[in-house]
């Protein structure tokens, strides 16, 4: 099976004295979870900048498709203010699956025509879930993408996106062990040096 992601020997630092991670590999294949955990600057969203190609590693490799979502942590971010959510995600991806995708998220469609400041912070979020679900990646990047949501909503979401596996592989950054650990196949942990 492909690779939709491999990461080699990826070392990475602000400053070439203190790098945040060295020599790390690990890839993600269709089908796959793979959770990243670590505390607080230990450098997880960073490494999705990198997978993004938004950074350029000091030393080693990153090899991904270039069917990517991203989902992040403070979905306030993800939105435009003045902009209403559905011409945001029309902006970005036909509206085909709409109906469907929106009842897996359990989200109403009139939220949709409202703007981002109307929403609560886990409506946005699963609005956000939905526009990078409508995108149809190969690769789904996850940053802390239910910590804007309550524990039922959580599972619900969570149990959403495995659902889409035979698609695609995700990569879920993660501070909730019990997470990781329910729904990743394999779990990498970022320590701070």
């Amino acid at each position: 099976m492909s690779k939709l992601l491999e990461i080699k020997n990826l070392t990475f630092g602000y400053t070439k004295e203190n790098p945040l991670f060295q020599n790390l590999s690990f890839s993600v294949k269709k089908g796959e979870v793979v959770a990243i955990v670590g505390e607080s600057g230990a450098g997880k969203s960073t490494l999705f900048e990198l997978i993004l190609q938004n950074l350029k590693p000091l030393r080693g490799e990153v090899v991904a498709t270039s069917s990517i979502s991203e989902v992040f942590q403070d979905p306030y971010s993800s939105f435009h203010p003045s902009y209403t959510i559905i011409n945001q995600i029309a902006d970005v991806v036909p509206l085909d699956d709409l109906e469907k995708v929106l009842q897996s998220v359990a989200l109403q469609k009139e939220l949709l025509f409202k703007l981002p400041h109307q929403l609560s912070g886990g409506q946005l979020q699963r609005a956000s879930i939905l526009r990078a679900l409508l995108m149809k990646p190969k690769l789904l990047l996850l940053d802390e993408p239910t910590s804007a949501l309550d524990n039922v909503t959580q599972l619900h979401i969570m149990q959403t996106l495995m659902q889409h596996l035979e698609s695609m592989g995700m990569v879920l950054i993660t501070h909730d062990m019990n997470l990781a650990s329910w729904c990743a196949d394999r779990t990498i942990t970022i320590a701070k040096e």
